[in-house]
């Protein structure tokens, strides 16, 4: 099969969908790999590392698209590199359907066989491929939100470790996943006093576990939601559910219970943003301002430590990847239903139930879109 890697185009995105390692397992199993020039400038990675892997270098990304079979990326296409994609094309990428009815409507015409790594599953009821940029997400929304409470930065000033003598600063984390979980190991680390919520009893008797009194654990209700919010000087949004929209858990209304200069970091923006007055935003300008509120909705936020995660992601992805060129699309998916979970949009249909609810688009079950 040949495999094709373009170059992201997102706003300030530097990862990139194969390594040169990554690219080497491809080459060695007889396939061909196609990358677009430079591609792996934001990981350090230079064209003739990628030569030395087998890959061919195509100056632009419309030969990426129209001689690939496969193409590999790191997040959605953006409206130029859907108009490339053609009928029966592997796309196997982020997409974030739920809350992009744009996307949606082009991948549908397009034909394509999209396959979303966010909704790939494992034995254990996990989301491996989103895992790792989760960890990295988490990680970051603490390192972001602790530069944003600087007061040049529109914040309140407030250091989350604090000093002796001063008070740390209050973190509350809506959401004990893997996004929250990770954030909540960073935000002790730094010192701060930290509260989660979350409605999963055994989500909260694990973190409890593991981090003893120094994590607070509330059961999440309105009323716990409310007051911790309102207590907090940084409050990181990291609520996921499989393919669908994230819900609204924070309004506005609550903002106005927020100290000025208080920060809120949105990791679910992707799917649409937990915050009510959540928008997307870049590494470009990440912030803005409501109700002096400060927010960072920075969509890609992986894409700021991009040889972390573009490794983290690699090493999630490349099996499944290579699944894909070795057996072809059909055989693959029908061999493995954890991958099968990621098939988002197959030939026309939608075949991603939590997709379809939220776009109101007719559901048609995977295996059925691929003609079984």
């Amino acid at each position: 099969m040949r495999i094709g890697v373009p170059r992201e185009i997102k706003t300030h995105e530097y990862r990139v969908g194969l390594t040169p390692d990554s690219v080497r397992e491809f080459t060695h199993r007889g396939h061909e790999v196609l990358i677009e020039a430079r591609a792996g400038a934001g990981i350090g990675r230079d064209d003739d590392a990628y030569r030395a892997a087998g890959a061919a270098v195509v100056d632009t990304a419309e030969e990426v698209f129209a001689r690939a079979d496969m193409i590999v990326k790191v997040k959605e296409p953006q409206a130029t590199e859907r108009a490339r994609l053609r009928e029966n094309q592997i796309l196997f990428t982020f997409l974030h359907l739920a809350p992009d009815p744009e996307q949606a409507a082009d991948l549908i015409e397009s034909g394509a066989v999209c396959v979303a790594y966010e909704t790939v599953t494992d034995a254990r009821g996990g989301l491996p491929l989103l895992a790792p940029m989760s960890q990295v997400a988490g990680r970051l929304s603490v390192q972001a939100g602790a530069h944003c409470l600087e007061r040049e930065n529109g914040g309140a000033g407030v250091l989350l470790g604090g000093v002796p003598g001063v008070a740390a600063g209050r973190v509350t984390v809506i959401g004990g996943g893997v996004v929250g979980a990770n954030a909540i190991r960073m935000a002790l680390g730094l010192g701060a006093e930290v509260t989660v919520l979350d409605r999963d009893l055994g989500v909260l008797d694990r973190l409890a576990e593991r981090h003893g009194p120094a994590l607070r654990t509330l059961h999440a209700t309105r009323a716990s939601l409310e007051a911790r919010v309102a207590a907090a000087d940084l409050v990181i949004g990291a609520v996921l559910i499989k393919g669908a929209a994230a819900p609204k858990l924070v309004s506005r209304a609550m903002l106005g219970d927020m100290a000025e200069g208080a920060v809120v970091v949105d990791v679910a923006i992707d799917q649409g943003g937990c915050f009510e007055t959540s928008r997307p935003t870049t590494h470009a300008e990440p912030t803005y301002v409501i109700d002096g509120v400060v927010h960072y909705c920075v969509a890609n936020m992986p894409g700021a430590v991009p040889r972390t995660s573009t490794q983290a992601l690699n090493n999630a992805t490349l099996p499944f990847a290579l699944a894909l060129a070795d057996k072809g699309a059909e055989r693959a998916l029908r061999d493995d239903p954890h991958l099968l979970a990621g098939l988002n949009v197959c030939r026309g249909k939608v075949t991603e139930p939590a997709v379809a609810r939220d776009l109101g688009l007719d559901f048609v079950p995977p295996a059925a879109a691929l003609g079984g």
